[in-house]
């Protein structure tokens, strides 16, 4: 099995309050909107890890 991890998605707060609740909104996401929002941000899901 291969696991790969690349970083195609991320968003940037002053906040750590306002950075958690973001992260719990998303995490009720539906897969699907997960996917779109990625794709929106980065349609080639490339790996954005510096």
């Amino acid at each position: 099995m291969t696991i790969t991890n690349q970083l195609v998605y991320y968003e940037v707060f002053d906040d750590i309050y306002n950075a958690i609740t973001r992260e719990k909104q998303l995490k009720k996401w539906k897969r699907q909107w997960k996917i779109e929002l990625i794709e929106k941000f980065n349609p080639r899901w490339e790996d954005l890890e510096i």
